[in-house]
């Protein structure tokens, strides 16, 4: 176990030998940590549905900023993660970066447990869980490393799509784990739901007891032992090839938290420009272009702007910039994986507070309903595709 000093993945003898025994193993720990990442990261469209039904005292647009800074802030935080493996090492990255994603989880657990705690708290941690979204582009850049070209899109696919699976995962455990007092006097008092909720096994009735601070510990139970699988059971690969100056963990740590700082710093102040001041913004109104942008140009510039090898690294990579695939493959991407997310994040909170979306029971039989006409549902659907459509047309005509 951890650092590796030759990597030969494509020397077939070198491959059958050990190789692949090694890839494989950082494969199947990297594969859930990612997914516990994709969790953190977009829980809070579960979980501040939970937070109406239990009667929290939040303005449904103050709890849509939520969705919105987790989204902006694991945006963000991917520009500076799609270098940790080259400056800091995969073990080093990823056992650092899943043992972050305590931090959000434990406190956003600790925050629920107290209906008046006030939305700057909430922000604040769902800035954080953004680290979740980062790390999947530092993930996904170690694994690639490990495996031989032929095995490379077989190898990225698993730990892509079983991680995207966190997202999921999050949506089926969070509503279940809240039924019951599962972490004994961590989970707390309950609260008890004003309105109706519902797992997917079944229904559950107004009056009842929940414990939504559940949702933030639950992920606990898998963070914990995954940074001690991640520390004993993944590699740093020391070669020149991918990080040919491994620093120490305690360095390679400090490398990570400057750039992840930077990230969350450059986020917060695109949030604040965008947001009313009703919910803890500016209230200036900033176009959410001219933020996005200003965002995207300050991360990059303050990356740019540390001393050492990161600089002429980043000095290097930054002609990418200039190739006119690289714009076409981010649009591509911001349509595909984009929307996944934005539409994961945003649709459980907006099927219950713009649709009405309630449980009901039809011949006895548990169904769903929305207190709309069924047209405006369609409407808003035919938008995100004409959305789409339209960003195919721009694409076809470049």
């Amino acid at each position: 176990m951890g650092n590796i000093y030759r990597w030969e993945p494509e020397d077939n003898e070198f491959w059958e030998q050990s190789g692949k025994r090694i890839a494989y193993r950082n494969l199947w720990i990297s594969i859930p940590s990612l997914l516990s990442g994709f969790a953190v990261w977009l829980y809070w469209g579960i979980l501040t549905v939970q937070m109406i039904n239990a009667g929290y005292d939040f303005k449904p647009e103050e709890l849509f900023t939520l969705t919105a800074i987790a989204g902006l802030s694991g945006a963000t935080l991917r520009i500076p993660s799609s270098f940790f493996i080259r400056f800091c090492g995969g073990r080093n990255t990823i056992f650092f970066t899943t043992t972050l994603l305590i931090i959000p989880a434990f406190f956003t657990g600790a925050a629920l447990k107290d209906p008046t705690t006030p939305l700057w708290q909430y922000q604040l941690l769902a800035l954080l869980s953004g680290i979740g979204g980062g790390n999947f582009a530092s993930s996904m850049s170690n694994i690639s490393f490990f495996f031989p070209k032929k095995k490379q899109g077989l190898a990225l696919g698993l730990n892509a799509g079983l991680g995207n699976f966190g997202v999921t995962t999050m949506q089926i455990l969070i509503p279940w784990i809240m039924t019951f007092a599962a972490f004994g006097s961590l989970s707390g008092d309950p609260t008890t739901l004003l309105t109706d909720s519902g797992t997917i096994i079944g229904k559950i009735n107004a009056g009842t007891t929940t414990w939504v601070q559940n949702g933030g510990y639950v992920w606990l139970t898998l963070l914990l032992p995954l940074a001690v699988f991640s520390w004993f059971g993944m590699n740093n690969i020391a070669t020149k090839e991918v990080t040919p100056t491994l620093p120490s963990f305690t360095k390679a740590a400090v490398m990570i938290s400057i750039m992840i700082i930077i990230g969350l710093f450059t986020s917060a102040i695109g949030l604040w420009l965008i947001l009313p001041e009703s919910a803890n913004g500016s209230g200036w109104q900033v176009p959410k272009d001219v933020a996005l942008i200003l965002v995207l140009l300050s991360t990059l510039f303050l990356l740019k702007s540390l001393p050492g090898a990161i600089s002429k690294s980043l000095t290097h990579q930054y002609r990418i910039f200039k190739n006119k695939h690289t714009w076409i493959m981010s649009v591509i991407y911001t349509m595909t994986f984009g929307s996944f997310i934005g539409f994961s994040a945003a649709f459980p909170l907006a099927i219950q507070l713009i649709f009405g979306y309630k449980h009901i029971i039809v011949d006895g039989v548990m169904t769903h309903s929305t207190l709309i006409p069924p047209g405006r549902v369609h409407l808003l659907m035919r938008g995100w595709l004409l959305l789409l459509a339209h960003s195919c047309d721009l694409l076809a005509a470049g």
